[in-house]
C-alpha cells in the first residue's frame, strides 16, 4: 500500500507511470505533472478503468473511500463506469430542469401572448426575488416549505402585493412543470392563505367635478413640452393605459374617420382595441400634427424620434403641475381611466359600453365567450359628450354628473 508522502512528491516524467496501492487502485502520473487516481477492473469479462478523481484535489484517504464504493456495486452485478456515467447524466438532468431554466421557459411560451411590459415585468420580478433563491434547484426538489422561505424574503421588505404575484406565477411555472412531464405536483398550491394579504391600492385619481376641472385647467397652462402637453391633454379624452398611450404612431389614426384602431400587440388583453375620438382629441391631433405628423411616433422621445415617450415624461409633467401621488390632490396618469369610469357610471352610461372602452376584460369567462358586441355606435356617442362634459369643468361652469337619459 501507498503512502500519501509518494503521491505528493511523485515527480513527471518522459512518460506516464502508476504507483500501486491496493486492489486494483493507482495513481497515475503524466508528463504534464497531473496526478490521477484509477482503478482497474473487470466486468463481463472485459478489462475496464475507472476514474476516482485528480491529486491532491481528492485525498488518498477519499480515493480509497470512492474504490470501496466502486467495489460494492461490483459486487452487486454493477458496472461502476455505467453507473458513474448515470448519475452524471441524472445531474446535468436536474441542473437543465431546475426553477429557473422551466420558468424562462414558461416565460417565451407566454411572451406572445403578453404584451411587452407585462413580459419584462414579470421577468424582472422573478429575477429580483425568487431566482437568487431557488432558480438553481432542481424544479422537482423543491418543497413547499422551501418556495415558501423564498416567498417571505420578499413579504419581510414588506413588499406583499408582489409576494402574492410571486406565488401565482411560481404556481403557473409548476403547474407549466407538470404538464411537461418535470415534476408531479405544484408546491405553491400548498401555500395558499400562507402569505399575508396584500394591502388594497386604488390608483390616485380626481373625481370630484370641481376638482377635475382646476386639473383640466392646469393641464392646459402646462410650460413645458408642447408635445408632453398635447399628451396630457389627450389622456383624459382616451381612456388608455399611459404605456399604450404613448407608443401610439401616427399610422394607426383615422382622423377623418375620428378613430384610433390601437394595435393587438400593445393591448393589455392582446386584441385590436377601437378608440373614437371626439372633435376635441381629433383637433388635439391636428395641432400636433405639424410637430411630429412627420415621423412615426405621435408623441416621440425628447432625446430622438427614432423612440417613442416615456411614461414618465407625463408622470412628471403631472408632478410638475402639482398632482404628484403625495400631493394634495394626489393624480397619475392611470387615473384619467379611474375618472372616467367613476364619473361615467354616475352618469348613467351602461357599464359594458364603459367597460369596453376600457378595454377591461370580461371577467366571466362563459359571457366573455359570447359576447363580442363592440358598441360602437354608443361609445361614438359616450366619448364625444364625456368631452364636452370636461371642456363644461375645464370653462369653470358650475357641472353636475347628468343622469343619462334613455
Amino acid at each position: 500500500m501507498m503512502q500519501d508522502i509518494e503521491a505528493r512528491k511523485a515527480k513527471p516524467t518522459e512518460k506516464p507511470y502508476k504507483i500501486a496501492d491496493e486492489r486494483g487502485m493507482y495513481l497515475l502520473v503524466q508528463p504534464t505533472g497531473s496526478k490521477l487516481w484509477r482503478m482497474d477492473y473487470r466486468f463481463g469479462g472485459k478489462r475496464k478503468t475507472l476514474a476516482l478523481g485528480s491529486y491532491p484535489e481528492v485525498t488518498l484517504s477519499d480515493a480509497r473511500t470512492r474504490l470501496e464504493e466502486a467495489r460494492k456495486l461490483l459486487v452487486n452485478g454493477v458496472d461502476p463506469s455505467a453507473f458513474k456515467k448515470a448519475a452524471v447524466a441524472a445531474k446535468a438532468e436536474l441542473v437543465a430542469n431546475s426553477f429557473e431554466i422551466i420558468a424562462r421557459e414558461w416565460l417565451e411560451k407566454q411572451r406572445g401572448k403578453w404584451v411587452e411590459t407585462t413580459y419584462t415585468h414579470t421577468l424582472e420580478r422573478l429575477e429580483k426575488n425568487l431566482f437568487p433563491w431557488i432558480g438553481a434547484r432542481p424544479i422537482a426538489e423543491i418543497t413547499p416549505r422551501e418556495l415558501l422561505d423564498a416567498l417571505d424574503k420578499t413579504v419581510d421588505r414588506g413588499r406583499l402585493d408582489t409576494a402574492q404575484r410571486l406565488r401565482s406565477e411560481a404556481s403557473r411555472i409548476f403547474r407549466y412543470a407538470v404538464a411537461t412531464g418535470r415534476v408531479e405536483r405544484d408546491p405553491a398550491a400548498d401555500l395558499t392563505g400562507a402569505l399575508p394579504p396584500a394591502k388594497v391600492k386604488h390608483r390616485s385619481t380626481i373625481v370630484e367635478p370641481k376638482l377635475v376641472g382646476e386639473l383640466l385647467r392646469a393641464v392646459g397652462s402646462y410650460a413645458g413640452s408642447p408635445i408632453v402637453r398635447a399628451a396630457l391633454k389627450l389622456a383624459p379624452l382616451v381612456f388608455l393605459r399611459p404605456g399604450e398611450l404613448t407608443k401610439a404612431e401616427w399610422t394607426e389614426f383615422d382622423l377623418d374617420a375620428r378613430e384610433w384602431r390601437v394595435p393587438g400587440e400593445r393591448m393589455k388583453m392582446r386584441t385590436r382595441h377601437i378608440v373614437p375620438l371626439s372633435t376635441q382629441a381629433v383637433a388635439i391631433l391636428h395641432d400636433l400634427h405639424p410637430l411630429t405628423g412627420h415621423g412615426r411616433y405621435v408623441f416621440p422621445h425628447a432625446h430622438g424620434r427614432d423612440h417613442h415617450m416615456t411614461t414618465e415624461a407625463v408622470r412628471a409633467a403631472l408632478i410638475r403641475l402639482g398632482y404628484g401621488t403625495d400631493s394634495e390632490n394626489p393624480m397619475v396618469t392611470h387615473g384619467f381611466r379611474g375618472m372616467a369610469s367613476t364619473l361615467l357610471h354616475e352618469q348613467g352610461w351602461p357599464s359594458d359600453v364603459i367597460e369596453r372602452q376600457l378595454a377591461h376584460a370580461e371577467r366571466n369567462k362563459i359571457k366573455a365567450a359570447y359576447n363580442h358586441a363592440e358598441h360602437l355606435p354608443e361609445r361614438r356617442k359616450m366619448m364625444q359628450a364625456w368631452a364636452d362634459y370636461l371642456d363644461g369643468l375645464k370653462n369653470g361652469a358650475d357641472v353636475i354628473p347628468f343622469r343619462r337619459s334613455g
